[in-house]
């Protein structure tokens, strides 16, 4: 009976946790849905010829067993599938019999040895730690787009802010905004109704969810690279503003994520459409990928080039008191600055998507969602030229507020 023995898999994935966007559990269900599709596609090839005899070609749920003559028998492996079967080379059999195909014999959780799920306390607290995890990533992300809005208003406000370091600083911002609203968004419709299956949607809107969230991840890496890359512009210069790389900057930042997602999306829509896009396991997520392990990689050879370069200035005799300050103090920012050059992503950009994954979530997750807050915090409050711009304007105001009190109170007077 079909429907029967595909029931043996709903112990194994009944306790995924529905706060992440690809749950390993998911590779478990596409496995068998690619399964059943190669199974069908030769059902179906086999219609299109009759006159045969015997069993024919058969799916159960767990294997596709292939069209047999009268009277003879069959025997599969079991599916060789991790945290689901402990064994892969157990052998069910199965009989062509008048009646059609025999009950499978040994059954499968016997044979194959189904995994038993933990227990009902393992469960729980499996599901406390990914909604703890959920509530830290919502509050990191909550803190740092307040920061981040806040930070863009201050550059936009000020007259004297504006300059092409604090416009890409603001564009650097944006990407951040993006990111942290993007995960909201693909949260929400991916798991906003426990009862969808997010392993098999496959909605117009969870793709655009997605493709979305691909496309702010990726411009915000490439604005990691356009920030290292102004600064070793900045050093190479001698510390002075060129406008005629900020075009190049724009399209780095944005333009380059725009083509790429768009062939992603397109490799997506040909080949392999199926799902929401958010299985990470598919050969075609290195449309995605590689661009982001490029920009990791010769953001953290700036990095060593701009340690190298401020080393090699503060060294120097001839160089005055005043600009090796100067270099300390960038050597410091510098310093600070390494997780926004994304250094610490080439350390998980060396061992496979499955990996640590629970390390990968945390840092990814947790601590990521408040880099943007770290960034805001860098580049805007803790920026000296900010404060004395804040400060300046607020003595302005109050000013302005002492001499309105004086001329109402001068007039109400002399009337």
């Amino acid at each position: 009976n079909p429907s029967h023995n595909s029931t043996i898999l709903l112990p194994a994935l009944s306790p995924s946790p529905k706060v992440r966007g690809t749950h390993p559990d998911c590779s478990i269900v596409l496995h068998f849905q690619k399964r059943e599709a190669e199974c069908l596609e030769r059902i179906r090839s086999e219609s299109q010829t009759p006159g045969q005899e015997g069993c024919p070609t058969e799916w159960d749920g767990v294997s596709c067993w292939p069209a047999l003559p009268l009277g003879q028998s069959r025997a599969v492996a079991c599916p060789d599938i991790l945290h689901v079967f402990k064994k892969s080379k157990g052998l069910i059999q199965r009989n062509c019999t008048e009646r059609g195909w025999s009950v499978p014999s040994p059954p499968y959780h016997s044979a194959c040895q189904l995994e038993t799920p933990g227990s009902d306390n393992d469960t729980e607290a499996t599901a406390r730690h990914f909604v703890t995890m959920k509530v830290l990533y919502t509050c990191g992300y909550s803190t740092s787009l307040a920061a981040l809005l806040l930070a863009i208003g201050i550059f936009s406000c000020f007259r004297k802010l504006h300059c092409t370091r604090n416009s890409i600083h603001v564009h650097f911002f944006t990407s951040f905004v993006l990111r942290g609203t993007a995960v909201f968004i693909k949260d929400g419709v991916l798991f906003s109704d426990e009862s969808i299956d997010h392993c098999t949607m496959s909605t117009v809107t969870c793709k655009a969810a997605i493709a979305f969230f691909q496309y702010s991840v990726l411009a915000n890496f490439c604005w990691l690279l356009v920030e290292g890359l102004y600064l070793q512009t900045l050093l190479l210069l001698t510390f002075t503003c060129d406008r005629s790389y900020t075009c190049g900057y724009v399209l780095l930042g944005w333009g380059v994520p725009m083509v790429t997602v768009g062939v992603w999306v397109l490799t997506r829509l040909q080949y392999d459409n199926h799902g929401c896009w958010d299985d990470y396991s598919s050969p075609y997520w290195w449309v995605i990928k590689a661009p982001i392990l490029l920009a990791i990689f010769v953001n953290f050879l700036i990095f060593l080039n701009i340690t190298r370069m401020l080393a090699q200035k503060i060294r120097c005799p001839d160089l005055s008191k005043t600009h090796k300050q100067q270099y300390l103090r960038l050597t410091k920012s510098t310093l600070l600055l390494i997780p926004l050059f994304g250094v610490h992503y080439v350390v998980f950009a060396l061992f496979p998507e499955h990996v640590g994954v629970d390390a990968r979530l945390y840092f990814e997750l947790v601590l990521g969602s408040y880099q943007g807050f770290l960034v805001a915090l860098l580049y805007c409050f803790l920026n000296g030229e900010v404060q004395a711009e804040i400060r300046r304007n607020w003595g302005k105001w109050q000013r302005s507020m002492e001499s309105n009190v004086f001329n109402l109170a001068t007039q109400d007077f002399t009337a």
